[in-house]
């Protein structure tokens, strides 16, 4: 059956394909776009120019924006020709590739220089408590949104809970089980690194292993007709061959830009917070998670809006298991292969207060999920803890609210008890088709 586009009954290729000329403007101009955003920071590096620390920052990050849209774009259209619940991890993993470069480059870096040992862990947790308190609770807001309209309209949202305001909730499909069980895993073990103080080489393993294993789980899921939209459909127009020759062409591009920008973009940001007099921790923790992170933000908010906000959270939550499982795994590798000392990534206190502060949020998450309703207390609950970590970064707040997180996880654990084993069994099951 033919993938078709919302609203086009006909398939991609009866909208698309009747005009060609058309279908190449739109189809290049938003990439020819995003690639002039990259341009100034590609001037600068391979003219071996430089600009003040703060407009490098700006340069580079827009750079690395820039490229993550193109590769949003063509990793939905993967959805055509990969299995559906494996595309929802390879899409996540796509969309956060900057993260992932920025993040392993400063563990890189560590091993040489003692002084990046702290920007590692900052950037990761910044990066999850973005994504969970500020992703979800926006994709909440946009599908309560789109449930408000459709009910002006009086037509019906599928695939979200159209009920009473007091009521709204998202609601999340049995398969999401799966990542539940693989994050609550993955976050249980988290735990070991503030009891230990360090990011064992070892435990990197394990959550790259934990990883590995939630992909095979995710590629054996049911693959559901995919519903393209905007840049990606007009990806999806095209020929199988030149789909996939067209998405080789701009995920190699893409990464390139990416691979290039990391490390400038990294030493700016370090350097313009010591510029402006601004915590460079701070600015590594906050700004490149926000920039790497917003084409992901973006298409979850386009699914939401679009009355499908149940797909927008999956892939966010997807996104939290493969931040939270390989991309922290991978940190106490990068720091070994770039020459660290031992086999461990040291910790300071100001880490370790972060790193719980984060494994609190993401254990209260799991818990207000298990249910695979995401409400609107619950949504509220969520960003109003993050925008009070955000503001007030002192660290007897922090680990107060690291213990408040714990304890309303506890609270809804115990409430919700007989729900916790379906979902820690859930990775261990075999997927329907192998049974």
């Amino acid at each position: 059956m033919s993938p078709k586009v919302k609203g086009d009954h006909s398939g991609l290729k009866g909208r698309f394909l009747s005009n060609q000329n058309s279908l190449g403007f739109k189809l290049f101009g938003p990439f020819a776009i995003t690639l002039a955003f990259a341009a100034p920071a590609l001037t600068i590096l391979f003219g071996h120019l430089h600009a003040n620390a703060l407009l490098e920052a700006l340069f580079f990050g827009g750079a690395i924006v820039a490229s993550a849209f193109m590769l949003g774009w063509v990793g939905e259209a993967a959805e055509l020709d990969l299995s559906g619940g494996l595309t929802v991890g390879i899409l996540a993993i796509v969309t956060i590739l900057p993260e992932y470069v920025v993040s392993i480059y400063f563990a890189y870096a560590a091993g040489s220089d003692p002084s990046m040992t702290a920007y590692a862990s900052a950037n990761l947790t910044g990066a999850n408590r973005l994504l969970l308190g500020f992703g979800w609770p926006v994709v909440a807001l946009f599908g309560f949104l789109a449930v408000r309209a459709a009910g002006r309209r009086r037509t019906s949202v599928a695939s979200i809970v159209s009920q009473p305001r007091s009521t709204f909730g998202i609601s999340l499909e049995p398969e999401a089980r799966t990542d539940l069980g693989f994050l609550l895993i993955a976050s249980l073990l988290a735990f070991l690194v503030p009891l230990t103080g360090y990011i064992h080489l070892v435990w990197g393993i394990a959550m790259v292993a934990i990883f590995v294993a939630y992909l095979w789980r995710q590629s054996h899921a049911e693959r559901e007709e995919p519903e393209l939209e905007g840049v990606a459909a007009r990806i999806g127009a095209l020929s199988k061959p030149k789909r996939l020759l067209f998405e080789a062409i701009v995920l190699a591009i893409s990464a390139a830009i990416i691979l290039v920008c990391a490390e400038p973009f990294a030493h700016a940001l370090i350097e313009a917070g010591k510029s402006l007099g601004v915590d460079d921790y701070l600015l590594v923790q906050w700004l490149a998670p926000i920039a790497s992170e917003a084409p992901e933000f973006a298409l979850a908010i386009i699914f939401a809006a679009r009355g499908r906000a149940n797909v927008g959270l999956a892939i966010l939550i997807s996104s939290k298991v493969n931040q939270w499982t390989v991309l922290a795994g991978s940190l106490p590798i990068a720091y070994v292969v770039g020459g660290g000392q031992g086999a461990a990534l040291p910790m300071d206190l100001r880490q370790i207060e972060e790193f719980t502060l984060t494994a609190g949020q993401t254990l209260l998450g799991i818990a207000l999920l298990l249910g695979l309703r995401l409400g609107a207390r619950g949504a509220v609950l969520l960003f109003t803890l993050f925008a009070v970590t955000f503001v007030l970064p002192q660290p007897e707040i922090r680990f107060g609210l690291a213990a408040l997180y714990l304890v309303l996880a506890a609270i809804i654990f115990v409430v919700r008890r007989k729900l916790i084993w379906s979902a820690l069994a859930e990775p261990f099951r075999l997927p329907k088709k192998l049974v």
